[in-house]
């Protein structure tokens, strides 16, 4: 936006640059050809005379954007509204018994300490409970292991090696003492590089801000702090949460180092594929953890909105942002989910809602619906999916048919309320577009941040606010769909059920379900009611059990 167009919210296309015509304020607004063209961008059509009544009203208005941008808005302040997702579709009573996990796995210390990489997070518990394996050793090998790939993966942004190693040896004193934290005790992870940690840089992976250094630590981070886990690593993204290229480069699947990891929790999905953490934190606004859970071959659960708190993190989209963790299997991510959950006053969207996994629980009556138009679309891995399907049914899942009922609930396409995500984006970096700092983000294409923050400016509030009415239906419809099952499966990328579950909340699960091709890892998804990720891990643990694509890793990070 080279000529800081002013940017409003009705009308925001009036100064659209093409009409060739400067605009007159002299206490008359724009003028009638320069309204005239806005409405073509807008879809509008007005009378002579009705433009020229909007003059001065648009003139006030213009004013009121001014005045707004005058003030200094730092990312995390967030507006007044706020998302809800029990608007229409409250979620049931559930009574809160608290999640049952697995045995311990009775493992024993490997000859090699490094073939502890590709363990479980309920592996290396144990054997850190039993003192086997001590909490500084398990550390120590992750930090080695990140220093030696992480520049191969490109999935590094800062080593967090004294804060990490200070930890570790007074976990250590901890289990010396009798002092037990849980299953996480001496457990390394990572964490995106769009969480605060204090004294440590938070890029965002954007070159305007690769040198930012917050002064606060994530409630998320600080909540597995306190449950014994150990921060080793600040994880790349795709600059600013999309894709997988950073100010450093471009984060690489270890399946294939000639792609991309996808993104945007780039860094997370790599390093945890590769055996340099044994879980990572993850956001999704649209996808980041789903698609790069789906490149890597990994478990990643999408918790419903309101479920983890997002103080600390770097807002993208206010009313769609969610936190959540990408392990090696289901039961891992209900471990680190069982961590992270719960209220946090600093992020009034977050809720208490109960967790009642069970590891052995199985299928046990459970209602498993699959989107049965979208399984037998032709689609990327659908002969993989149709696989899935078979697994289940093997299982003792009785597959109930499932489909979207968009039409009677009057819902347009899914993805013609992506306006929402753009319009908070474009306010989330507004200040970055004005400045003209967008311009030292690395991509510069059509559709990149740049690109979008731009065409942000020009949504009108109308629009935005007709867009969440409309969510409010799918919010409807979504009750209504979880009537007949409880939870359902889903091609994790096909269809509208992303777009639909980010927009209304929902739980995700995603887990490795077989390869394209060599080294091409793909996924198959399920999603359950809001809140009820006790349900849809369950689920997908029973097919994961079932299968070993999650024992599967990749070469060449063994030694």
């Amino acid at each position: 936006m080279k000529s800081s167009p002013v940017i409003i919210l009705l009308l925001s296309a009036l100064l659209l640059t093409g009409c060739g015509e400067k605009i007159d304020h002299e206490a008359t607004g724009p003028s009638e050809n320069a309204i005239a063209s806005a409405e073509v961008l807008l879809d509008l059509e007005m009378t002579s005379s009705e433009r020229q009544m909007m003059r001065p009203s648009l003139e006030d208005q213009q004013h009121n954007y001014q005045a707004l941008r005058a003030m200094e808005l730092d990312n995390p302040e967030r507006p007044a509204l706020r998302f809800d997702p029990e608007i229409a579709n409250p979620a049931p009573y559930i009574e809160d018994i608290g999640p049952r996990f697995s045995p311990d796995p009775m493992v024993q210390r490997p000859n090699i300490l490094n073939d502890l990489a590709f363990y479980s997070v309920h592996e290396l518990g144990y054997l850190i409970r039993t003192r086997q394996v001590s909490c500084t050793e398990l550390v120590q090998l992750s930090l080695n292991r990140l220093e030696q790939y992480g520049p191969k993966l490109e999935c590094v942004i800062s080593l967090t090696t004294d804060r990490a190693l200070n930890r570790a040896r007074k976990l250590d004193e901890m289990l010396d003492s009798g002092q037990y934290l849980g299953p996480l005790h001496g457990i390394p992870f990572g964490a995106k590089d769009l969480l605060a940690v204090e004294g440590y840089p938070t890029t965002w992976g954007a070159t305007p801000y690769k040198d930012q250094v917050l002064d606060e630590t994530a409630t998320v981070i600080k909540k597995l702090d306190a449950a014994g886990a150990v921060l080793v690593a600040k994880l790349t993204l795709g600059a600013l949460a999309m894709d997988d290229v950073w100010f450093g480069g471009q984060t690489r699947n270890p399946w294939n180092l000639e792609e991309g990891s996808s993104g945007s929790s780039a860094g997370s999905a790599s390093s945890v594929a590769a055996g340099l953490v044994p879980f990572a934190l993850g956001t999704e606004t649209l996808g980041s953890i789903v698609s790069p859970s789906t490149r890597c071959g990994v478990t990643g659960l999408r918790p419903s909105f309101g479920r983890v708190s997002r103080h600390g993190a770097m807002a993208l989209s206010w009313s769609m942002d969610k936190i959540g963790p990408i392990t090696r299997n289901v039961e891992d991510c209900a471990l680190v989910f069982e961590v992270i959950r719960g209220v946090d006053p600093e992020d009034p969207t977050t809720v208490d809602r109960p967790f009642n996994f069970s590891a052995d629980e199985g299928l046990n009556g459970l209602r498993i619906g699959y989107l049965k138009s979208i399984f037998e679309s032709e689609h990327r891995g659908s002969e993989l999916d149709d696989q899935a399907l078979d697994v289940l049914r093997k299982a003792g899942a009785q597959l109930v048919p499932l489909e979207f009922p968009l039409d009677d609930f009057g819902v347009p396409n899914p993805w013609d309320l992506i306006i929402i995500l753009t319009a908070e984006a474009g306010a989330a970096f507004q200040e970055l577009t004005l400045s003209n700092r967008d311009d030292l983000l690395v991509r510069q294409r059509p559709n990149d941040w740049p690109d979008i923050f731009r065409s942000a400016q020009f949504i009108p509030a109308v629009e935005y606010i007709q867009a969440n009415r409309a969510r409010v239906r799918l919010q409807a419809m979504m009750k209504q769909v979880f009537e007949s099952v409880d939870v359902y499966v889903t091609p994790s990328l096909a269809g509208p059920s992303l777009m639909i579950t980010n927009l209304t909340g929902h739980p995700q699960v995603v887990l490795p379900s077989g390869f394209l091709e060599e080294n091409k890892p793909f996924s198959i998804s399920f999603v359950g009611e809001l809140y009820d990720e006790a349900t849809v891990l369950q689920v997908a643990k029973v097919y994961q059990d079932a299968t070993d694509w999650h024992e599967r890793h990749p070469t060449g990070y063994n030694r």
